[in-house]
């Protein structure tokens, strides 16, 4: 029995200290191109048509069966990269196809690839789900998993699949077992509420992490997921926090006698970069969490906020007015003069580094609408993904391939926000599900 590294932290966040084991584990067969996504090609890839029927079960497993292929498939046809083939044309049924795939059956309604699954409620009360994947032209399975947890975990069970699935296709990680922290907005524009808020990245076990009693912003996770680290204002006064998810414990970072924006952790989570207004001057500083010691990294006339670090923690992305218009820059993380790296038209911020270190997200503001976009670290191959009347606080799904941001709009109701998520191609975008308004958001890694 192999025990699945990924999952048990999933028990203090859901359900109280379980176990949730991998059973057994197929190896996958040699990749074939009938069974791969090829998402690095020069030009963005067709999705692939993939099947996913209920997984069977019997009694009250029936209904749970649905309900785990529906989030699988709401997850792979979100990416863009997997068009999910209508079930209404499926031949064979669920039950049968635990004996094996008929593979003829499938092809004939033109599926590449095909999921089947099974879920089972155990003597303990506890739920055994398990899949595998099916090369329907090589008509060969790619791979295949079973899990045993509590019932009140399936829905991260289903995520976990879809990023076997992702994975298995495209060679690399999925981001489906992820989640959003972000700030949930109500009332009017002049006495806004503000508190932090908490979901799976589908909008799914929302709850709220502050009571709205102080005005919070920027929040970020930590590189272990379990820690989150926000800006609020007690008395007027902005404070930096700690907020341990699990236990609820919030820790103060640093009682700033002046402004204070944007707190971000380095890759490693052992500092926090934040940027501080002291003597009409704005500039960077680090602090070490483990010392509480800031260190200033940046010295220039200006504005210097909205610190990121590289995933590697050398170099820091910034946005500056130094040359007299806001833009993007890029320094050692050390400190320094740092290099301009944005050069379009307009006023360029906000800039968020890829965790793959490829690509830095930023927001631009020209002509009175914002866009949402990418470039280079060198500041080549700049791309807008998306444009509106506002839309600010771009934020990467871990595996570099999504971006989260948040976009306002106003009308007879007054001032509207809302999360929207873009493929760094541009072909795929989707609203976020959340009870109230949502805005500053930001994207976990993989859950361990």
């Amino acid at each position: 029995m192999i025990v699945d590294s990924r999952l048990p932290r999933l028990a203090a966040y859901a359900v109280g200290f379980v176990t949730l084991l991998m059973l057994y584990a197929v190896q996958a067969v040699p990749a074939r191109a009938e069974l791969r996504i090829d998402i690095f090609g020069p030009n963005p890839p067709e999705p692939m048509p993939i099947a996913i029927p209920a997984f069977s079960g019997s009694g009250a497993d029936q209904q749970r069966g649905q309900e785990i292929a529906s989030v699988i498939a709401a997850d792979l046809e979100r990416s863009g990269l997997f068009r999910i083939v209508d079930p209404n044309a499926y031949i064979q049924d669920p039950d049968s196809l635990l004996v094996g795939p008929r593979f003829a059956d499938w092809r004939i309604i033109n599926a590449e690839a095909l999921v089947s699954g099974s879920v089972q409620t155990q003597g303990d009360g506890r739920l055994r789900a398990e899949f595998r994947l099916w090369d329907v032209i090589a008509e060969t399975e790619a791979t295949g998993q079973a899990y045993q947890t509590e019932q009140e975990n399936w829905r991260r069970i289903a995520h976990i699949i879809a990023d076997q699935i992702y994975e298995r296709i495209t060679g690399e990680s999925g981001y489906f077992d992820t989640r959003i922290v972000y700030v949930a907005e109500s009332g009017p524009a002049t006495q806004r509420v503000k508190r932090l808020a908490i979901m799976d990245q589908d909008g799914a076990n929302h709850r709220y992490l502050t009571n709205g009693d102080t005005l919070v912003l920027t929040p970020r996770f930590s590189p272990t997921t379990q820690e989150i680290t926000f800006l609020a204002y007690y008395d007027d006064q902005p404070r930096v926090y700690l907020f341990n998810i699990d236990s609820g414990r919030r820790e103060l970072l640093g009682n700033f006698p002046s402004m204070t924006f944007s707190p971000r952790f380095s890759p490693d989570g052992n500092s926090v970069v934040m940027s501080q207004a002291q003597g009409g001057n704005t500039d960077i500083y680090v602090m070490d969490l483990r010392t509480r010691n800031a260190r200033r990294l940046t010295s220039n006339p200006g504005i210097d906020t909205a610190p990121s670090f590289s995933p590697d923690g050398s170099q820091i992305v910034f946005e500056s007015d130094r040359g007299g218009s806001q833009q993007i820059y890029v320094m050692g993380a050390g400190g320094g003069g740092g290099q301009r790296i944005s050069f379009g038209p307009g006023r360029y911020g906000s800039p968020v580094w890829s965790p793959r270190g490829d690509l830095i997200a930023f927001t631009r503001q020209h002509q009175g609408r914002f866009a949402i976009g990418i470039m280079r670290p060198d500041g080549t191959g700049e791309r807008i993904l998306a444009e509106a009347f506002h839309m600010e606080g771009p934020t990467w799904a871990p595996n570099g391939r999504m971006i989260m941001y948040f976009t306002e709009a106003s009308g007879a109701g007054g001032r509207s926000a809302r999360l929207q998520v873009v493929s760094i191609d541009g072909r795929t975008s989707w609203a976020v599900p959340t009870p109230l308004d949502g805005s500053d958001p930001a994207w976990s890694s993989l859950l361990p």
